[in-house]
């Protein structure tokens, strides 16, 4: 007879919580951020409600690790296909492309954005935590700390090195440049004024480079 095996309680955690995320990120989806509960969470993921108060202090908080964890996966998915590199090569970092041509570049990444915000997986709790984070000062700030910032601040490598290229005015702020960016469809996509497409995207880019571009 093999010998007894305790069980993993490492591993049933993670399993536990792979189907709480799953089930927060499928309820808001079905149901909207207001009518998802921690029950309805619990239910779901098969689990008990106390299981997930243990872990995380409010809805809120389940959502937001459970969209880091789904966006975290994309980059993890989309890494190689940006970067050109070999699927198998684990080891580079993810960025934006530097192929020396900004403008298709930022094109690539824009168009990649719009894809990822018209995905109903992404788009329901994404929306969820950009209103409540609206709402609620220190859910906002996490947000932006955990997953605004880390991908703006792939915007602001890549247009300085096209800087350093000679490709954007040398007295333009990356910052401010990079808003000129995804400002334009962040309204677009969260206010619902018109459709967010790849064409769109491109435009953006267009007239964003215009502006930027050096002066002669």
């Amino acid at each position: 007879m093999a010998p007894h095996k305790a069980p993993d309680s490492s591993r049933r955690s993670d399993r536990s919580r792979r189907a709480i995320y799953d089930a927060a990120l499928a309820l808001v989806g079905e149901s909207g951020y207001r009518r998802t509960t921690i029950e309805g969470i619990a239910a779901r993921a098969g689990v008990g409600k106390q299981t997930i108060y243990r872990w995380w202090p409010s809805k809120a908080a389940v959502l937001m690790e459970a969209f880091l964890d789904l966006a975290a996966r994309a980059a993890e998915e989309a890494a190689p296909q940006a970067r050109g590199a070999d699927p198998q090569d684990g080891g580079a970092e993810y960025g934006i492309p530097d192929t020396g041509d900004l403008a298709a570049d930022l094109k690539l990444v824009l168009r990649a954005t719009v894809d990822e915000l018209n995905d109903p997986l992404m788009e329901a709790p994404t929306r969820a935590l950009t209103a409540e984070g609206i709402v609620d000062a220190k859910l906002g700030a996490e947000f932006v700390e955990k997953l605004l910032d880390p991908q703006l601040a792939l915007y602001v490598t890549r247009l300085r090195a096209a800087q350093e290229a000679g490709q954007l005015r040398p007295d333009a702020d990356p910052r401010i440049a990079l808003e000129l960016l995804i400002a334009p469809l962040t309204h677009r996509w969260l206010l619902r004024t018109l459709p967010l497409t790849h064409a769109y995207a491109d435009t953006i880019v267009d007239y964003a480079l215009g502006g930027l571009a050096p002066r002669s």
